[in-house]
């Protein structure tokens, strides 16, 4: 959980501007702050997709466990091979889970299928395509169209017995799936899913089924944050809009406290917001309040809450629909992989050419809605999705992907390098 305090954290983000943090500053002090859960559990295989390994997973066989073919073709002794054209006596054939037994001598070879085991003494296969002639009986191997040696998988090639198979820490993908099936491992040991509880905050907002009145909207933050913590996962617990009054607030706070490791709230964390937001997360734990030199999100308050012995990290994010998936994707999402022990997580940003002209100030970080494409030369180019505004989420609907412009860049010219985040499997 938080293992430092509301000064300690201050403390980090010393020498930057109040009014400004800047986000690798904040991503920075956040990560420091952050101490791992350590219960773990046994789930089955087919349950532990990405859930993160709770320690190092080590082979207990040879991967492969015998040697084999690499290809459909004929398995041979190397030491037939020679400078010249050479034809060997086909002895038998070998087929993926029916080996050939018998030993084979020199001067003969054994008809062999990728994934069968190599017969005894025979350590090179030619593929079938390679002969010149073949028959039942007989195949010809013309020079120097195979080494001794080649293609033939050793067994333990892709994992010796007794070595690392996954590090502790790994977020289980489907090939890291497959590759402890390989191993016929059929339960693992993970880290425990995460509990997030969320709300949103606001007298004007409305959940889907009530009437919609006059100055009334929608509640879409609940939503977005549930999905993504799926995606994350994590195991939401929704709690609903809570009222904009300390009672409410302060009994939304506790319950949850009371049941998750980790607590989202939206709305309530800008500077126009009811002073009692501040005192009551004063009251319950120790939380600050930052602003962010970042576009779409400013404010953020970010710390713990403590309950009848219990201790719940907080994120509160600003109440715009945009403004959420941004502090939540850049934020709370890496804090929740750090609390649930995963390894780092990599943001795949690469450089595409900017379709267009981009106004961007110097002194914050902003993350603007684009559209991946390539041109008729197959070059990619990104576009921005048009309006950029904290409460338009159609912006994020029509995106692939984030523009991220760096806390200094000025104006982008139409054709200038930026930095893209995909959205794919993220947001």
């Amino acid at each position: 959980m938080l293992h430092t305090s509301l000064s300690e954290l201050t403390a980090l983000l010393a020498g930057h501007d109040a009014q400004a943090l800047p986000v690798t500053a904040v991503q920075q002090a956040i990560a420091a702050s952050i101490r791992p859960i350590t219960e773990t559990e046994i789930v089955p295989l087919k349950a532990a997709l990405g859930r993160v390994l709770a320690g190092e997973l080590i082979s207990p066989i040879n991967v492969p466990a015998y040697d084999n073919s690499a290809m459909d073709g004929y398995a041979l002794r190397g030491s037939d091979l020679s400078d010249q054209a050479i034809t060997l006596k086909v002895v038998g054939i070998a087929f993926a889970g029916h080996p050939y037994v018998q030993t084979v001598s020199a001067g003969e070879c054994v008809r062999i299928m990728t994934g069968a085991v190599m017969p005894t003494a025979c350590d090179s296969v030619i593929p079938q395509e390679l002969c010149s002639q073949a028959s039942e009986t007989n195949v010809t191997i013309p020079a120097n169209k195979i080494k001794a040696g080649d293609n033939r998988r050793l067994a333990g090639e892709d994992l010796p017995a007794g070595s690392a198979a996954l590090a502790k820490g790994k977020l289980l993908t489907p090939a890291d799936i497959g590759l402890i099936a390989s191993l016929g491992i059929a339960e693992v040991r993970v880290m425990r899913r995460l509990r997030v509880a969320f709300f949103s905050t606001g007298d004007e907002l409305r959940s889907i089924g009530q009437p919609l009145e006059a100055g009334c909207v929608y509640d879409s933050n609940r939503y977005t944050l549930h999905s993504m913590l799926l995606r994350a996962h994590c195991e939401p617990i929704d709690m609903g809009v809570v009222r904009d009054d300390p009672d409410s607030l302060e009994a939304a706070l506790r319950t949850a406290c009371a049941n998750a490791d980790v607590i989202i709230t939206t709305g309530g964390v800008s500077a126009g917001d009811a002073d009692y937001t501040k005192q009551m997360m004063a009251r319950l734990g120790d939380v600050g309040f930052w602003k962010i030199a970042m576009r779409p999100g400013r404010p953020m308050a970010f710390g713990k809450i403590l309950c009848d012995g219990r201790e719940a990290l907080l994120f509160g994010l600003p109440g715009n629909p945009v403004a959420v998936m941004a502090t939540f994707y850049f934020f709370a999402r890496e804090a929740i992989y750090q609390l649930m022990g995963a390894l780092p997580q990599v943001q795949h940003v690469f450089s595409v050419n900017s379709a267009q002209a981009i106004r961007k100030k110097p002194g914050r970080t902003e993350f603007q809605r684009g559209v991946l494409s390539r041109d008729g030369h197959g070059r990619q180019l990104v576009t921005l999705t048009g309006a950029q505004g904290s409460g338009i989420l159609s912006s994020m609907s029509d995106a692939n992907c984030m523009v991220v412009l760096n806390h200094e860049q000025g104006d982008i010219a139409a054709g200038e390098i930026v930095s893209v985040l995909p959205f794919d499997g993220l947001i």
